[in-house]
């Protein structure tokens, strides 16, 4: 979901690295991208060639939390020094080792919903508590953190917060963080400035939200749903500019 997403919100060129097992799977359903494996056939252990070369890139969905996984994570975060979102496995593997904040690079893109991002920084009583905690730490860290929610909010470097008003509660489905993480890399492949990435992939993943609970309702609407709606979404989103 996270690369069909990030090719339907205008990444020119997309590669995948994925364990050996699943390369038919993925080519299969998504021939479009390029694909790198890994040599291990169940989880993640070694980088593709050469990784500094890519524009951005979006890691977590999907990685699990393997030791040497783990090592690909830190290895990954020394080598790679361009824009890129981490989500899911990537942010429980920080979690758990939380000397990799400082190999964050400045403007890192951190999307975590409330629970993951309550294992990164320990818990909070109410939801302001974790706003404060947020913008604290993307300051702290020089990131950007995208606390997923049903106003999710953008804490800057800077200090500054902004909210995102689109989207609804069909999108609180496994799987609809993957596609935010997708739409945000691809924005980050064309150049926009992080902390535009940011709100912008955010509030574009909500239009598709919204566009989804009208066509199958919140009850019934799939985070795939989102992806089928990018295409009206990002044509709304120009008629507007």
């Amino acid at each position: 979901m996270a690369a069909k997403a990030c090719l339907s919100s205008g990444a020119g060129l997309l590669t995948v690295h994925i364990p050996s097992c699943g390369y038919e799977i993925l080519q299969t359903v998504l021939p479009e991208v390029m694909v790198t494996t890994d040599q291990h056939a169940y989880y993640l252990t070694n980088l593709p060639e050469n990784v500094d070369k890519y524009q951005s890139a979006g890691i977590g969905p999907g990685i699990g939390l393997h030791a040497q996984t783990e090592s690909l994570l830190k290895n990954f975060l020394h080598l790679f020094r361009n824009p890129c979102v981490l989500d899911a496995d990537a942010l429980n593997i920080i979690s758990a080792k939380p000397e990799l904040f400082s190999a964050l690079s400045v403007n890192s893109i951190l999307t975590p919903h409330p629970k993951e991002f309550d294992r990164l920084f320990g818990e909070s009583k109410t939801a302001f508590d974790r706003f404060e905690i947020a913008r604290n730490k993307a300051i702290q860290y020089k990131i950007i953190l995208v606390l997923k929610g049903h106003f999710t909010g953008v804490f800057y470097p800077d200090g500054k917060i902004s909210f995102n008003t689109s989207g609804n509660a069909g999108m609180a489905k496994g799987g609809s963080g993957d596609v935010l993480t997708g739409i945000i890399t691809a924005l980050l492949a064309q150049s926009y400035e992080p902390g535009h990435a940011a709100a912008l992939g955010v509030y574009l993943h909500g239009v598709a939200g919204d566009m989804a609970a009208k066509l199958y309702s919140e009850e019934s609407m799939l985070p795939s749903d989102l992806i089928q709606c990018l295409g009206k979404t990002f044509l709304k989103w120009k008629a507007k500019k």
